[in-house]
Order: C-alpha cells, then structure tokens, then sequence
C-alpha cells in the first residue's frame, strides 16, 4: 500500500538470493540439510536471537522481522487519522491482499475471506449452515477444543446430533482413519468436521480420501487447516472439501489476529454470517468480513509474510520443518522412558510432535525443560493424549532441536 517496494525487498531479498545462489542443490530434501542456507532465513527472525529456544510453535509462530516492521508501518500510518487512513487508504488493500492470499491457496478470490484466526472462520461454518433437528455432524475427541464446543452448542440449541470419534494416535494406515469416519455416517449425516493436522500430536489426517468418500455419500466437509496452510505443500483445491479454515499467524507467521476463510462458490449463499450483513444470503464472499472495527494493519501486514513464505517456497519450508522434528525424535525415540506420540513416517506428521517420559506428567517435564534448559515447549492433557508437544519453526536451529533431545535423555535418565 505505502510505496513500491516491499519491506522484504528493503531487508531480506538480497541475502535471500544470494543464498539461493549458494545451493549446491535444487532438491527441497537436500537444502532441507543446507546449515548456511537456513541462516540466513534464522537471522531474518528476531526470535532466532531469543533467550529462550521457543519450540511452541504449534500455538502462535513469531513474525520475521519484515512482518513486524510493516505492522509497525501501517499502525503508524493508521493513527494519523484511523477514520481516513485506515478506512479509505488502507482498506483499499483488502482486495489485493484477497489476489494474493488466493494464488497462494491455488482457489478463487471470490471464495477467501479475510478474518482473525481459524476459530473465527470455522465457527462462520459452523454456525452458518442450516441444520434441522436430528441432523448429524461427525467429528472426533482430538479436534480443537474451540470447535468442539461449538459443535456441542449448536447440539444443545438446536437438537443437532454432534458424534464425535476417538482416535488412539499416532495412526499410520488411512484406509483406517477413512473406515472410522465411514462407520459413523448414517443417513441423517450431513457433514464432517476434519483437522488436517492435528494440533495436538501432529498426526496429517488423509483429507482427500475422507473427503472423496464423504461426497460419494452426499454428505459435506469442513476441514480446520490451523495447522497445515503456511507449513504444508498443498492446495485447498487438493483437498476437495467444501470448506476450509486457518489461522495465518501460525506457520505462515503473519501478524498474530489473522486468518482466513475459503468456502466453496456454490455454498456461499446457504451460509449466514457470523456476524451481520445487510446482504446475508447473499453469493459474496466479502458478506462474512462485517466483523465491525478491526486493525487493518494486522490485515495489510499479511502481504510481508506471504512474500517471505514464497520466497522460501513452500516444498522447502515443509522440508526443512519435518526433517528438524525427525531429527530430535531420532535421537530420543529408543530410549526405554520416552514415548512419542507422533508418527515418523513422514506422509503422517512433519512439524508437531509429542512426547512423554513413563512415570512424569506433561506439565512436569514442561516445567523442568524451562527451567533447568530454558526450552519452551506445552504440555498436553487433553482426552486420550498426555504428552509434551514440540513444534520447531524455519527460524528453529539443529543446536536447538539437538539441545531438546539431550535435555528428554536426560529428563529420561533421571527418572528411577
């Protein structure tokens, strides 16, 4: 919005393409193992010089320092006058920010609407659509909390019949995970509730398969992609849902409050706001951004982090996540007292992982690893799962996942 060149441009693009033209191979595997190139998208990171090795980012991601500074731009430029500024100069971003956001998601324009987060734009879905009562939606124990709980509200006020599966992760068989959603589905089913990436343990649910034998049914699919759009090489359209929602300021690291909604063009209209449009049956995407006073300099500093991601590219950024999870996992997975809880095989998880030491509680070891290493990491009790979940980002170090891995042996090894 403000001048030509971006702040990636000013900050980043020329130690960006001087290290592309230091690869010794074009292989994302290969430059997955590339130390010199990585450093230079490290150093592109104010929390790569953090006191703390931050592997949390499963939660919220920091933003590069390009991000930020563009966030600090357009919150200036806004207090010169938000009525003006902001409404009638920075608003008049939105419509190529939604270009971009769409090339990136490989989908329409028309289909992506500009939000908050990933709660935001699935409960837009959740409760836009028409149920009658007795209608069924399936989902399952390891979904997001916030999901649930909506599912479950709109069960109390409307009679809607909310099933929900309990898997026992890691899973490494998708004819398996489709099977457990099939058996649920009966002739009042009208829709399935699918985490892409569980954001628990990390375990990659086989989207397309669930979602092709769903439509063979009649039946609809709304998929939470908090976890998986920025991190994993794919397009929405790959997946053949219906509907999609995600948080940016996870593995795309845009600024924190922003996210994004894809709905299919033919479902637009069956879908009433979250919040109120003059237009609410309307086939217009933009009906569900009357979300009332917002920070346009969240929206407009979402450009930054889609450049930097692309400048990556997305095959690299998805390479190099995984390989840092496998690498720490490597390195505790045979010890007698660990446990992970994520699968190695890498078509079932790439950058979350959870592990456990027999005989301690998750916010035990979360306490000691902050403590005694100053490694921030969450633990988990939800349902089934009691674990520590670990979440490298492109800015993460092998020093740090390696640091993660001595810390576990020696957790482990203290434990009578």
């Amino acid at each position: 919005m403000l001048g030509a060149g971006s702040i990636f441009q000013q900050l980043h693009a020329a130690n960006f393409s001087l290290a592309e033209k230091n690869l010794t191979s074009k292989n994302p595997i290969d430059i997955a193992l590339d130390a010199d190139y990585w450093r230079t998208i490290q150093d592109a990171y104010t929390a790569s010089k953090s006191d703390i090795v931050i592997l949390n980012n499963g939660g919220v991601s920091p933003q590069p320092i390009a991000v930020q500074q563009a966030l600090d731009k357009y919150n200036a430029f806004s207090s010169r006058g938000p009525s003006y500024y902001m409404w009638r100069q920075l608003d008049k971003g939105r419509e190529p920010l939604r270009e971009r956001l769409a090339k990136l998601a490989k989908v329409s324009a028309e289909e992506i609407a500009i939000n908050r987060n990933a709660t935001e734009a699935l409960n837009t879905v959740i409760y836009g659509l028409d149920f009658e009562k007795g209608d069924e939606v399936i989902g399952t124990y390891q979904d997001y909390p916030n999901m649930i709980q909506a599912w479950r509200q709109r069960a109390m006020r409307d009679g809607l019949v909310y099933k929900q599966i309990n898997f026992q992760f890691p899973i490494e068989d998708d004819d398996a995970i489709v099977a457990a959603f099939e058996r649920e589905i009966s002739s009042k089913t009208k829709l399935l509730h699918i985490t892409h990436v569980v954001n628990w343990v990390g375990q990659i649910l086989p989207v397309r398969k669930i979602c092709d034998m769903a439509h063979k049914k009649g039946i609809e699919v709304l998929v939470d992609g908090a976890h998986s759009f920025g991190l994993l090489d794919f397009s929405i359209a790959d997946l053949n849902c219906d509907y999609f929602g995600t948080s940016l300021h996870k593995f795309l690291s845009a600024p924190i409050g922003s996210g994004m909604l894809w709905i299919k063009k033919e479902h637009i209209s069956k879908v009433w706001p979250l919040i109120c449009n003059d237009q609410p049956k309307s086939s217009n995407i933009r009906k569900f951004e009357t979300l009332g006073t917002r920070s346009f300099a969240i929206e407009q500093a979402i450009g930054e982090a889609i450049q930097f991601h692309e400048s990556i590219g997305a095959a690299r950024k998805e390479a190099r996540i995984r390989y840092l999870k496998n690498r720490w996992c490597n390195q505790v997975v045979n010890h007698p007292k660990v446990r992970l809880h994520t699968s190695m095989k890498n078509e079932y998880a790439c950058a979350i992982a959870g592990f456990s030491i027999d005989g301690m509680r998750p916010a035990e070891i979360d306490s000691i690893l902050m403590s005694q290493y100053k490694i921030h990491t969450v633990g988990i009790e939800w349902e089934n799962i009691k674990c520590v979940r670990v979440t490298p980002h492109v800015y993460t170090t092998e020093d740090q996942v390696d640091l993660l891995a001595k810390a576990i042996l020696e957790i482990a090894g203290r434990k009578a």
